[in-house]
């Protein structure tokens, strides 16, 4: 069977990484990697195509930036074409971005079968552009693989046959226990003076903070506070430092005294980072996971998450962009007052092997 694997942006290539490789082991399986270009400059995917042993994609479609419908639009059209030129056995999508939604349309209106890993979360806020990816992508995938039970339980209360939804677990997990010894070996604290526990890693990159002013401006205020009592490190995302230097915030929190603003990191790099921080501030999804994974204290940028698992079992807890909630959570943290969390069910580094037995089952 040949299964087109589609990547987009930096997330999808920690997952796809592991899925690859299990796939390689199928005696039924003939994987094929499309990545349509969506992060296209070196820091954002190519290191991550080295570090994690990605191959070469076999196609290229080079979509860069657009705006999200425009760049839907461009992603469809080409891959239409793809669609055409191997007919394969399915498409596998990851994850909920732009890359994902018009992919596994384009497949459907082909007739071919759509594999959507992380299917069935939900954050229940439509403003969110992902939110929206999910759900249609879901809408149209014949083999739906989800993370965590809630997942599971979202699919069925929406009216999805159980016979497509398999409980695989979290394909992230995967990568973070395979390259371990490789995060562990990274020199990153080093390079940036800093010690375990005695520094906080901030990310964000939400078009919902980083492209509002004024919320953007509540977490900068948090985080300057926040930074009087704990170092803090800022890997900036290019759209994010972008929208800092446009709102004249970026020259602040330089000359903030203990944060240091940096490039985005590699893999290794920054898994040394949030694995030996004090305590994570994000508005990543994934991070919310890795933090919970690794015991790590997480405040996350949101009013809501699709991955509540990490809240209700893990070590996060929501803030969204209200500045007295982050510094109040940042100081019980430094107080000492923070849950212990635990690993959820099947994040155990076997997701690639679940996924590539669930395919084989269900198309061979």
């Amino acid at each position: 069977m040949k299964i087109l694997n589609v990547v987009g942006v930096r997330p999808n290539l920690m997952k796809i990484a592991p899925i690859l490789e299990a796939m390689k082991t199928s005696p039924f399986i003939e994987p094929v990697l499309l990545h349509t270009g969506q992060h296209y400059d070196d820091r954002m995917s190519g290191s991550f195509f080295r570090e994690l042993s990605i191959p070469e994609p076999d196609i290229y479609l080079g979509i860069t930036s657009e705006t999200q419908t425009k760049q839907i639009a461009k992603i469809m059209n080409c891959f239409d074409d793809v669609c055409k030129a191997l007919n394969p056995a399915a498409v596998l999508v990851v994850g909920s971005v732009s890359s994902t939604l018009a992919c596994s349309l384009t497949a459907t209106m082909n007739n071919i079968k759509v594999i959507h890993v992380e299917a069935g979360i939900r954050s229940f806020d439509k403003s969110m552009p992902e939110e929206i990816c999910r759900i249609v992508t879901d809408s149209v995938s014949h083999l739906l693989l989800v993370p965590s039970r809630d997942a599971y339980q979202n699919l069925i209360n929406e009216g999805h046959n159980e016979k497509n939804i398999r409980l695989v677990g979290n394909i992230m997990i995967d990568t973070l226990k395979k390259n371990q010894s490789r995060i562990t070996a990274s020199r990153v604290l080093d390079v940036f003076g800093l010690q375990k526990d005695n520094y906080v890693t901030l990310t964000m990159h939400l078009s919902a903070n980083v492209d509002n002013i004024d919320r953007l401006r509540n977490i900068i205020s948090a985080i300057a506070h926040i930074q009087n009592k704990i170092k803090i490190i800022f890997p900036v995302h290019p759209r994010t430092r972008k929208n800092l230097i446009e709102f004249n915030l970026l020259d602040y929190l330089n000359s903030l005294n203990n944060i240091i603003v940096t490039e985005p990191l590699g893999y290794f790099d920054f898994g040394k980072l949030i694995s030996n921080s004090k305590f994570v501030i994000t508005d990543s999804g994934g991070i919310q996971e890795e933090t919970t994974v690794y015991g790590i204290p997480c405040i996350t940028l949101r009013e809501s998450t699709e991955r509540p698992v990490t809240v209700i079992e893990g070590t996060n807890e929501l803030a969204g962009n209200d500045t007295s909630l982050i510094i109040h959570l940042a100081e019980s943290i430094l107080a000492g007052k923070w849950k212990t969390g635990k690993i959820p069910e099947l994040w155990d580094g076997l997701t690639a092997r679940r996924i590539v037995a669930a395919i084989e089952e269900e198309l061979s």
